[in-house]
């Protein structure tokens, strides 16, 4: 399959998409981004992929935190001497797509809603502007850790095949042979680097999700992620966040975009969560 690039431009309501196919008109984002955000960002000093790799954190602790559009461009402005950016071809507004797995009866999404410790997700992802793709598991364990581990993929995987079968024997729990597409996902996504190279936070605007014909954007919203090898490591940017009194907060995309655009699912857990998303979005 040849890679197609993303569009330039973005369709007013995008073409029902299939989930066990390939969709290539799927937009980078319906929303527009925050105004002055691209300017921003070409004020950080640049890190390559190839220097990122030394901090990889695919075991790590996350901390999650839920952003207006004025919190972001707030932050972004206090801890510019702190962090550089990762740069991939040209691009610091890096953009990738998605596609979440789960059981028919989605029982990895009940294991998030549930508050199990323990839990899984599967997904493949499409690093759109270097044009690579990965079949991904993250594990979240009973001590609050993430460890994901990943494998190269020349393509994005759209459905279970016996390749991907084997691989996730090795690094998944459960029979990954009853896996199906079930969630695609987009965002553009700003990657930040401590310059001790003990820490990234990553910042995922213009955030869609798509099943079918439906879709569902989280609009003027940001989603902010601190990843850290260690507590010792001094980290500027969750100290900007208790600055402006902005409080870690849990949140999955594939859970949220699940309860967004499925009827047939348990979301009792999540409708606080819906409630205070849909009043961040008005501005309340």
């Amino acid at each position: 399959m040849s890679y197609t690039p993303w569009p330039n431009t973005l369709p007013q309501e995008p073409a029902p998409v299939q989930l066990g196919t390939a969709p290539q008109s799927l937009p980078i984002g319906r929303q527009s981004l925050p105004a002055g955000l691209a300017a921003l960002v070409q004020k950080f000093a640049p890190i390559t992929l190839k220097e990122m790799d030394a901090v990889a954190l695919l075991n790590r602790t996350d901390t999650k935190f839920v952003l207006t559009n004025r919190h972001l461009l707030a932050a972004l402005a206090a801890v510019r001497q702190d962090y550089r950016v990762l740069q991939v071809n040209g691009q610091r507004l890096n953009h990738y797509r998605t596609l979440y797995f789960d059981t028919p009866d989605f029982e990895l999404y009940r294991l998030h809603v549930n508050g199990r410790a323990d839990r899984y997700k599967v997904r493949t992802r499409e690093y759109t502007d270097s044009s690579e793709a990965f079949l991904e598991v993250k594990h979240k364990t009973c001590k609050g850790r993430t460890i994901k581990q990943r494998i190269f993929t020349p393509e994005p995987v759209f459905e279970m095949t016996l390749d991907a079968e084997s691989w996730l024997s090795g690094v998944f729990p459960y029979d990954s042979r009853v896996l199906e597409p079930k969630l695609w996902n987009t965002f553009t996504r700003i990657t930040l680097v401590n310059r001790q190279m003990c820490e990234r936070v990553t910042l995922d605007v213009g955030v869609n999700f798509y099943q079918g014909s439906q879709t569902a954007c989280l609009d003027g919203l940001v989603i902010a992620e601190v990843k850290k090898a260690a507590a010792a490591c001094n980290s500027p940017f969750l100290a900007e966040m208790h600055a402006q009194r902005i409080h870690p907060r849990g949140f999955s995309k594939y859970a949220m975009g699940v309860s967004l655009l499925y009827d047939n699912v348990k979301k009792n857990a999540l409708k606080p969560k819906l409630m205070w998303i849909e009043k961040l979005t008005r501005g309340e």
